[in-house]
């Protein structure tokens, strides 16, 4: 008597595991853009926050602020983005699965910390996932 797999054992294994993986590979990609916006909103949040406290600490003598690109969360230093010294910034990048929309751009005074101006930044997956982070007047960041 011989040992071993015959043909229609192995094939079934086979297509056993092609399902599985048919079927895997959706909910994988589905929880990974989930974490990639995650990673973006504390992005965000963290980026904000630092800027406050540089801001509130009249680090390099100036108000500092963040941005939100298509590609990028940028940390400035300056009273604007477009006006902002280069040497300064630190970027996070942001996957191209997610698209921001909203309030873009937020600086904070120098010694107080608080916002020029509140808003709202909306980001949104590929997956119409939606996920807001607000900065109110006195700098409070929630999402």
């Amino acid at each position: 008597m011989k040992k071993g797999f015959t043909l229609q054992e192995m094939l079934l294994v086979i297509a056993l595991m092609a399902i599985m993986a048919v079927i895997s590979v959706p909910i994988y990609q589905s929880f990974q853009v989930k974490n990639d916006v995650d990673l973006v909103v504390n992005a965000v949040a963290s980026t904000a926050r630092r800027a406050q406290v540089l801001s509130q600490g009249s680090s390099e003598d100036s108000s500092w602020g963040i941005k939100l690109t298509s590609t990028a969360v940028i940390l400035f230093k300056g009273a604007a983005y477009a006006a902002r010294d280069v040497n300064f910034d630190e970027t996070f990048d942001v996957p191209v699965t997610i698209t921001g929309s909203g309030t873009t751009e937020f600086v904070f005074a120098k010694f107080t910390g608080f916002p020029l101006a509140a808003g709202t930044a909306t980001l949104t997956t590929s997956t119409n996932e939606i996920r807001n982070i607000a900065i109110n007047s006195y700098g409070t960041v929630s999402y």
